[in-house]
């Protein structure tokens, strides 16, 4: 049970979800039921019911502070059982291919250089690599669905990658990085300070640096988001 901006008493399970783009707003926007629209400070907030879940769904903006913006208003004002990014991402390792499901285990800054004495990526006093919530992870692991679902790291910074020389620097800064995108590290550092249990949700839309990259980018948004973002609602409705 908790209150929200009006006072106003939310029953039953709250998920916060993020988008960055109006175009994966709509996606989500488009399962819901009995919604209204809160404006709060600077955003729209779309609150709706999701079977017997109540969803608070924010288009946040592009980019790192869009992000935490967005998700620090949404947790003060919705008090959100959890927290969840979805969208798109680039794919950064030679297993992933368009339409595969992302789901991080942990998210990073690529773009973050604090100093010598500490890592790459890392601001001082934090971890360098946020920990996404274990179950919500895995629930999402095991999702039912005929999209293939890869756990792992997804590296974010305030660029859009376009070449391969780019890729290559992050990829050998963090070997393990399945995923590039704006906004996943951002969202989760904000909830990483205010406790709340976070997991990042990002179908592969192109690979940065490939040939004809940003037609492949175009392409995926005209034939194939309709069906990749069923994987999101599967994955609303397990938690």
């Amino acid at each position: 049970m908790y209150f929200c901006s009006q006072n106003r008493r939310i029953m039953g399970k709250t998920i916060g979800v993020l988008t960055a783009m109006n175009v994966e707003f709509k996606q989500i926007a488009s399962i819901l039921t009995e919604t209204k629209t809160e404006r709060i400070g600077p955003q729209d907030f779309l609150v709706g019911k999701l079977g017997d879940k109540t969803i608070v769904l924010l288009q946040c903006g592009i980019g790192k502070v869009n992000a935490a913006s967005g998700v620090t208003n949404l947790i003060i004002n919705f008090k959100p059982d959890s927290v969840v990014s979805t969208g798109v991402a680039g794919g950064i390792d030679t297993c992933l291919k368009i339409m595969d499901v992302v789901v991080s285990t942990q998210t990073c800054y690529h773009d973050v250089i604090c100093g010598d004495d500490v890592d790459p990526g890392q601001i001082q006093g934090l971890p360098r690599f946020f920990e996404s919530d274990k179950a919500m992870a895995e629930t999402a692991a095991r999702l039912p669905s005929d999209v293939r679902i890869v756990p792992g790291l997804i590296c974010t910074g305030d660029q859009f990658i376009t070449n391969r020389e780019q890729l290559n620097v992050i990829k050998a800064t963090y070997p393990e990085g399945l995923a590039v995108d704006m906004e996943s590290a951002a969202i989760a550092h904000v909830c990483h300070l205010y406790g709340v249990p976070f997991v990042s949700f990002r179908i592969i839309s192109d690979t940065p640096g490939a040939e004809a990259h940003f037609e492949e980018y175009l392409n995926f948004w005209q034939t194939m988001a309709d069906k990749s973002f069923s994987v999101t609602r599967l994955f609303l409705n397990s938690l």
